[in-house]
């Protein structure tokens, strides 16, 4: 089975937490994110995952009522707050967009390496996507048809990132 096939069927966990955490580890050491201050304690995985799903129906509440800056700000908020969970699991603060990107070229490089380099190219696609739309809520320069695939395509990334790179804890 590939690594595809494992996060399209609820499969066992794909990868081991320990390559995350070193990718993880990579990206924040790349992007120069600051180490985590006490602060930081308070920033849990389930906390960030919240927040992705707040803002996904978000998204879909403003793009409904037309407000399409604000719906692609809420699509590029909750793929960074994906990142930020999976990072979070994995031991690493994300603090800047910069670390965000880093984060998700480590993920993607672990899919490439392991020899999925398809999902790799799809995750980065997505991810470019998801940076338009952020890019949007500024410009303004969207049309609604576009604005409502980008969504789409940034749901699809949150639920890839989740199920390949999120570790429920193992039941006692």
């Amino acid at each position: 089975m590939t690594t595809a096939d494992t996060a399209d069927t609820a499969a066992p966990y794909p990868y081991p937490s320990a390559a995350i955490a070193a990718a993880v580890a990579r990206a924040l050491s790349s992007a120069n994110d600051r180490p985590a201050p006490a602060l930081d304690a308070t920033r849990s995985p389930h906390k960030y995952a919240a927040l992705s799903q707040d803002f996904r129906s978000s998204a879909w509440q403003h793009l409904e009522g037309g407000d399409l800056p604000q719906a692609s700000n809420k699509a590029w908020g909750m793929v960074a707050e994906t990142v930020k969970a999976v990072s979070a699991q994995h031991g690493g603060i994300i603090h800047t967009h910069r670390g965000i990107m880093e984060v998700v070229t480590q993920l993607r490089r672990l899919l490439a390496n392991a020899g999925d380099a398809a999902t790799a190219r799809q995750i980065s696609r997505a991810f470019l996507v998801a940076r338009d739309l952020h890019t949007n809520f500024y410009e303004d320069d969207l049309s609604e048809d576009i604005v409502m695939e980008g969504l789409m395509e940034c749901e699809e990334l949150s639920e890839r990132l989740y199920a390949l790179f999120w570790q429920e804890p193992a039941a006692e």
